[in-house]
């Protein structure tokens, strides 16, 4: 059986006390990343929809890094929305100014609701970890 082990980047270890979930698992060569969303360091949405989508990137850097990973190691990714259709287009726009295009399987889905009021995006993903290579 694959070992599970928590991924919890040192910023993120409140809301492993507050909401009880780990912001990644690593088991074997995948690393499964809860879906992030545009918080600032208090864990308030932060209102500007441009801005939260910012954040909400460099959050999904943050633990991707902790777990070892980073974006070109994402092998399949989901996205949920609340007003799809207004806020695609800039979401699209910040997701391309962080994420290299074309490299997983993406798939977006529109919602009612987050967690939280405000809250306008969440991405959550799975990386494969690459073997490390010894130097010579």
């Amino acid at each position: 059986m694959t070992s599970k082990i928590a991924i919890v980047p040192p910023v993120m270890q409140e809301i492993v006390e507050r909401a009880g979930y780990l912001p990644a698992v690593q088991a074997g060569d995948f690393l499964f990343c809860a879906g992030q969303v545009g918080r600032d360091d208090e864990l308030a949405v932060i209102a500007d929809p441009e801005q939260q989508f910012e954040r909400c990137w460099e959050n999904l850097r943050t633990v991707l890094a902790e777990g070892g990973c980073s974006f070109d190691d994402v092998v399949e990714m989901t996205t949920f929305h609340v007003g799809l259709q207004t806020h695609m287009p800039l979401f699209r726009q910040v997701k391309d100014r962080h994420f290299p295009r074309g490299t997983c399987a993406w798939t977006c889905v529109g919602v009612v609701e987050l967690a939280i009021p405000g809250l306008l995006a969440e991405v959550k993903c799975v990386a494969i970890k690459q073997p490390t290579h010894a130097t010579r």
